[in-house]
């Protein structure tokens, strides 16, 4: 099976209506045996479903009770529907992949999950840098989070969020698409920006140069996290009532916030400066641990810690049993 993807490389050009043709992409991160291709088709099914019931859940329960509609947690529902976003983009090509024999995409078709997962990314990220916000003023200003934070402000920084990161991506995207290829072979499980720009025939200090102010935007954001959440410890240190309000709702944040953080700074770096023929074990998990985990870990952790949801996520359920019987 190692040895398909080169042979695949003479016909990488596929013709299609007349003399068009269609360029191929070959992804060379599952170069498994076909026995551990049927296990993690399974593991990775069987998460996508739990997935998106669990969002689902999350979701709905929000939606259906009005008691919580609260700006934090209309927070965890963006959360959950860029996760439904991010994981449908990415779970049903890999398994599309584990069930053939050779693992390759479209040009048009990478370009798009390009897209799509680097959208989800960058909305994940904003998403949880306006939560840590809301903490803030949750926390340090307690009298006047019902003036700050209304539900018209919480819109326009929903907006905000799903504006900038689909408008980032599809620069990102049209950037890509002017580029002019020389080879074919991905070495990563799924396409991403860097993995196809350094395929290119031409110079692409253009690319470097909006990538870098990319990573600064939203590096910044990670600084003004860290200050809210330096004044956050500051006032929970003198108010008991405080530190219980950061257990409950602070905590699963900033379990979220590490671990999307930790992966998908590893990835970029790794994939921009690391070597390539060392770690791949290593590097295929923190690749896939930012489109996976998240997705799985957010209704989990806000479902389970925050009281609230947990509440009526039983209740739901007690009642549907009730019908049944």
């Amino acid at each position: 099976m190692l040895e398909t993807p080169r042979r695949f490389l003479h016909v990488r050009y596929k013709s299609t209506m007349g003399n068009s043709t269609e360029i191929l992409f070959v992804l060379q991160g599952l170069n498994e045996t076909v026995s551990r291709k049927r296990t993690y088709f399974i593991l990775i099914l069987l998460a996508y479903l739990f997935t998106l019931l669990a969002n689902l859940t999350l979701i709905g329960t929000v939606i259906l009770e009005k008691t919580l509609h609260e700006p934090m947690l209309i927070f965890v529902c963006n959360l959950c529907v860029n996760g439904i976003l991010g994981a449908s983009t990415f779970y049903p090509k890999i398994l599309m992949d584990l069930s053939s024999d050779l693992s390759v995409t479209s040009y048009e078709a990478c370009l798009g999950q390009i897209f799509v997962l680097y959208s989800y990314a960058l909305c994940e990220y904003t998403t949880l840098a306006m939560m840590a916000y809301d903490r803030y003023i949750a926390i340090c200003k307690p009298l006047n989070y019902h003036s700050i934070i209304t539900p018209q402000k919480v819109m326009k920084l929903l907006f905000f969020t799903w504006f900038s990161s689909i408008c980032e991506s599809v620069v990102l995207a049209i950037l890509i698409a002017r580029l002019p290829l020389c080879g074919f072979n991905i070495d990563k499980i799924y396409c991403t920006a860097w993995s196809v720009v350094k395929l290119s025939c031409v110079d692409t200090t253009i690319n470097n140069i909006y990538g870098y102010i990319v990573m600064l935007l939203h590096g910044s954001q990670a600084v003004l996290v860290v200050i809210s959440y330096i004044h956050i410890v500051r006032a929970c240190v003198r108010s008991s009532k405080e530190r219980s309000k950061f257990m409950q709702t602070c905590l699963p944040h900033l379990i979220a916030l590490a671990n999307f953080l930790i992966a998908l700074t590893f990835d970029l770096m790794y994939t921009r400066y690391g070597p390539t023929d060392r770690l791949h074990a290593l590097r295929n998990f923190m690749s896939l641990d930012y489109l996976i985990i998240p997705p799985l870990l957010n209704p989990l952790i806000y479902g389970l810690r925050l009281n609230q949801i947990r509440r009526r996520i039983f209740r739901i359920f007690d009642r549907k049993t009730h019908a049944l019987k």
